[in-house]
């Protein structure tokens, strides 16, 4: 029954645990934090008082020392408490209480009967849970008729208690058909083509979209997800493709101090990976981090088979090491930089819309102003208009600009005294605000973001600061997050680079996509705005349409080139002409080469 932030707070106290035996922290030393291992935890509970030894760059004990319990500070969380509460969310489907969704339940064998203190409250009706509200009394004798003493309701003569109005959005389960209902459109299938068998498309989607995403920081050039999953298929040989994308993922790996670089140190090996060298590498991570079901698919890449190994196995290997490549500083530091930004450019957006909302009410005010004006000089219009004519609009052009006659002597002082101007008032205060924000480094951090972010668009129109705005929150990527769900509680997805919409069944065992058009006009129409789920989810198709059309258009293009290219070989193939072996579309995946590479 808590509130979803008091959830998630609970639910983050609990993961970041107390402090036990072994366990490698950050601790206060000279004013600043080192890496440390706590060797004995204190038994009685008024001792706060931890032993730990001190951690060098090799992890080699350097010092011991007692440091208290606020002297300490474990790693950061696996989880934001942003993404817990997303988590909560797609996880249940009601809230006071929290109800898990049936899919959950029967895979961790979850009570579905009520709590002893909640059975008086809620009850389970079709399977659902319903809250038990109390209705008013009067509302009672409104619906239904009087009601006696002893709070029994008598119908007034033969009348039947009137239909009470469905107030929408409801649970999309709860939605009746209705005559409404009748103007929607059908639902089109989604198609379902994949070269990767469908238990492994999750794993597909995820790997390839992190790679894409944070190309930047793994030195990896985005690719598509049609050369990707053709390179996991392939098996005559292993890819460029697949070989960069391993290296760079590992070379990040390198840079943090973690096992799988000490794992490195300790076989001495070279810090280079190459493309000679890289199932060396490939082989060590997966016997040092992966599960014992992996590391029996050593010998076959050490014997430089590796695209014969089966398709899950290769995406197995792959999620680990993306999911080992997650939980390193460098990345985390990595994504804290992009929330921060990200912060400061929706500060902005906001700071912008508040300015875009004043100006628009000081406009409707002057135009307000002049019109009232207006009438009061036809109303009171004297005989003598030609004399009048001129001190009329000098009235009204100087009340117009926003400037009485009374005032002009006052703007007049203000100059002289050198008062400010309002722009560059506002950048004093900005920069008195930094000196004053010096004791909060974050805090500091933010504003000079916003700063940059508005000198940036200080020459700009609204249209393209908007533009500018949208385009740089985009860059800031921290997380993929689905669409929306559909009324049976399938998620909807949508990737940059990839013109698809992507569903998703409930169990994650089940995807397919719409390409076209015409499809996703037919699926946004199939939507019911009465439930909440599609209602939401329609909202969001609605808002992404744009962007989605314009990724729809540019595959359809690349679509129709690569098949006037597979048409062209074939008819120089019929004419006994040589074809170069690599020049056919469907092969285009061999000829990738990673133009961000470290060299």
């Amino acid at each position: 029954m808590l509130t979803l932030k008091d959830l998630a707070n609970s639910i983050a106290a609990k993961l970041q645990g107390p402090f036990s035996e072994g366990a490698v922290l950050y601790g206060k030393k000279d004013g600043r934090l080192h890496r440390c291992r706590i060797v004995k935890v204190p038994e009685e509970v008024d001792k706060t008082h931890y032993e730990v030894t001190w951690l060098g760059s090799d992890n080699k004990v350097t010092g011991k020392a007692l440091l208290k319990g606020e002297d300490l500070t474990g790693k950061k969380l696996p989880f934001t408490r942003a993404v817990l509460k997303s988590f909560i969310k797609d996880s249940t489907y009601r809230s006071f209480p929290w109800v898990l969704h049936d899919s959950l339940v029967k895979k961790h064998g979850i009570s579905t009967a009520p709590p002893e203190e909640l059975k008086s409250k809620i009850s389970i009706q079709d399977g659902l849970v319903v809250s038990h509200r109390k209705r008013k009394r009067s509302d009672i004798e409104k619906n239904t008729g009087e009601v006696n003493e002893n709070g029994f309701v008598h119908r007034k003569g033969n009348e039947k208690p009137e239909a009470q109005a469905v107030k929408y959005p409801i649970d999309d389960l709860l939605v009746q058909p209705s005559e409404e209902d009748q103007d929607l459109t059908e639902r089109p299938s989604p198609c379902r083509d994949f070269y990767v068998p469908m238990d492994c498309v999750g794993n597909l989607l995820m790997v390839w979209d992190f790679c894409t995403s944070f190309g930047r920081l793994l030195s990896l050039s985005p690719f598509s997800l049609g050369d990707f999953e053709n390179a996991i298929c392939h098996k005559d040989s292993t890819p460029s493709l697949i070989v960069e994308s391993y290296s760079a993922l590992l070379r990040l790996l390198m840079k943090d101090n973690g096992d799988f670089s000490m794992a490195i140190e300790n076989k001495k090996r070279r810090p280079k990976i190459t493309a000679v060298t890289w199932t060396e590498y490939l082989c060590d991570f997966v016997e040092t981090s992966c599960a014992l079901k992996l590391s029996t698919h050593v010998s076959t890449i050490k014997r430089g088979h590796y695209g014969l190994l089966d398709i899950n196995v290769k995406l197995e290997i792959f999620r680990e090491l993306v999911d080992q490549v997650l939980a390193t500083d460098i990345f985390r530091e990595k994504l804290d930089e992009h929330i921060e930004e990200r912060h400061a450019l929706a500060s902005t957006r906001r700071d912008e819309a508040l300015e875009e909302g004043k100006k628009r009410r000081e406009e409707k005010g002057h135009r307000k102003v002049g019109t009232d004006i207006k009438e009061v000089a036809v109303e009171h219009r004297p005989k003598s208009v030609a004399s009048n004519h001129n001190g009329l609009n000098g009235v009204i052009s100087e009340k117009w600009n926003g400037i009485s006659p009374q005032n002009h002597s006052t703007v007049d002082s203000e100059s002289e005294r050198g008062v400010v101007p309002e722009k560059n008032a506002e950048k004093l205060n900005d920069a008195n605000v930094l000196i004053e924000d010096t004791s909060n480094p974050s805090r500091r951090a933010l504003k000079l973001m916003k700063i940059d972010i508005k000198e940036a668009i200080e020459t700009k129109n609204t249209a393209q600061r908007k533009e500018y705005l949208e385009r740089e929150m985009e860059k800031r990527i921290v997380r993929t997050n689905p669409l929306g769900k559909d009324r049976n509680c399938n998620r909807y997805w949508f990737f940059r680079r990839e013109g698809k919409v992507f569903v998703e069944s409930t169990d994650s065992m089940q995807w397919g996509y719409y390409e076209t058009k015409e499809e996703l006009d037919a699926l946004i129409g199939s939507l019911n705005p009465k439930g909440e789920r599609e209602r939401a989810l329609k909202k969001q198709l609605e808002k992404n349409y744009n962007k989605i059309n314009l990724e729809i258009q540019k595959r359809s293009k690349e679509a129709a080139h690569r098949i006037a290219m597979e048409e062209d070989v074939v008819l120089r193939r019929s004419t006994r002409v040589r074809a170069p072996p690599r020049e056919n579309p469907a092969f285009a995946f061999l000829k990738y080469v990673n133009k961000w590479k470290e060299l």
